[in-house]
């Protein structure tokens, strides 16, 4: 006779008794999302793996440290029998059989009453995929689809028709260093949810391309602001768009909290009384030097790092940079938005004690496809700058950490 295909049901297992024989690698990947469902563990096994063990220690199981006996499965409502010991299952399966309790075997799926989906989750969406074939079940095929499934769902390539999955309000999101695959995908999630787009120069400028037709993309380096400041100008327009009842999505370069203004916005945006999500992004800080094969600490060479705007110029009364403290530190200094003012940056950290030779590099245009890197001295980076015609936006990475790549190791 045929076999029939098995049939999908979720299992509310919440403060039900669940029964795992076996404590190896299989009950390890099992039993996080068991704990998650809030199922009253009882984990039945003489040894386990050290992160099971933990999760005893912790109190999310009850472990018995002992070999499966008749009688284990009383009163349980799902079984988990992954042992190595054939016998013991044969005889678990068959008391879960009598006491028609839902049993899962990870050494014959096809003894078992019920198969474990390939599973994965995504804003509030559970993903589990079966074969219907029990002929051909591959567990690598199963996989494969749920990967697919729930990076689309993440990513916004794959979206249900017709249905909105987010309330109205302003996502301020850290697009990450330039590379459009840097952004997080809850990121990209909700630029696909987006109505409104208002976007910085220094976002990751591929992905608009990938927006549907109907989004209205702002430069925000064109809005006009009259008499306003340009921030006050990116403020307004966000409020305004989000009062319209749109879900607006302000897409920003690296992280929005790192030299990003991204706080005056979420304080704009609570005084208007607009929800506002905020997404962290890869800054440039870091990500752009470990592109250009330098890493900004490096065991034996820097136990620290330092990230410093160079907008201002060390001599400008407007500075809130301590520099002098600054060149008295051994480690690696990052200093972002500083190629005009890298001249006197480097005068004033020798002047206050760093050695002219220490090894400078400027990454411009850092993880795109137009990324290159220039290398110079604190004595001559500033002429450096000039003769390669540096140009924003660069990271600069200032330290001895800039001879630590893979290509420039002794």
């Amino acid at each position: 006779m045929a076999e029939h295909p098995a049939y999908p049901v979720g299992l509310r297992l919440s403060g039900r008794r669940v029964v795992v024989l076996g404590a190896g690698q299989v009950a390890q990947r099992r039993l996080p999302a068991l704990i998650a469902a809030g199922a009253d563990i009882v984990l039945v096994s003489p040894e386990a793996t050290p992160s099971v063990e933990a999760m005893a220690d912790a109190g999310e199981i009850t472990w018995h440290r002992r070999r499966y006996a008749d009688g284990d499965l009383a009163d349980a409502w799902y079984v988990l029998i992954a042992t190595s010991d054939p016998d013991a299952n044969t005889a678990a399966s068959a008391e879960a059989e009598r006491l028609r309790v839902w049993c899962v075997r990870s050494d014959d799926a096809d003894r078992a009453t019920a198969w474990t989906p390939a599973t994965g989750t995504s804003e509030g969406v559970t993903v589990a995929v079966l074969t219907t074939d029990a002929r051909g079940r591959d567990p690598r095929h199963t996989a494969a689809v749920r990967d697919a499934v729930v990076e689309g769902l993440r990513d916004g390539t794959l979206v249900a028709p017709h249905h909105r999955t987010r309330a109205p309000g302003v996502a301020l999101v850290g697009g990450g260093p330039g590379d459009p695959d840097l952004i997080t995908v809850r990121g990209r999630r909700l630029l696909a949810e987006a109505d409104v787009v208002i976007a910085d120069r220094l976002g990751p400028r591929d992905l608009l391309a990938e927006l549907p037709p109907h989004v209205e993309v702002i430069d925000a380096a064109k809005i006009p602001y009259g008499r306003y400041m340009a921030q006050e100008a990116i403020n307004n327009a966000l409020i305004e768009h989000a009062k319209q009842g749109k879900s607006v999505v302000r897409l920003k370069g690296g992280d929005p909290f790192v030299f990003g203004r991204g706080m005056e916005e979420v304080q704009a945006l609570a005084e208007a009384g607009i929800p506002c999500t905020v997404v962290p992004g890869i800054s440039s800080s870091i990500s752009v030097p470990g592109a250009a094969g330098i890493p900004v600490t490096h065991r034996g060479v820097a136990h620290e790092f330092t990230v410093v705007s160079g907008h201002v110029a060390p001599d400008d009364a407007r500075s809130l940079v301590d520099w002098p403290s600054l060149a008295k530190l051994t480690g690696t200094l990052v200093i972002l938005m500083g190629v005009d003012k890298i001249g006197k940056i480097a005068e004033t950290l020798v002047a206050h004690g760093k050695s002219p030779k220490t090894p400078v590099a400027l990454v411009q245009e850092g993880t795109t496809a137009a990324q290159r890197r220039v290398d110079a001295t604190l004595a001559t980076v500033a002429e450096t700058v000039r003769t390669e015609d540096v140009k924003p936006p660069a990271v600069i990475v200032i330290g001895a950490v800039v001879t630590e790549g893979p290509d420039r190791a002794v």
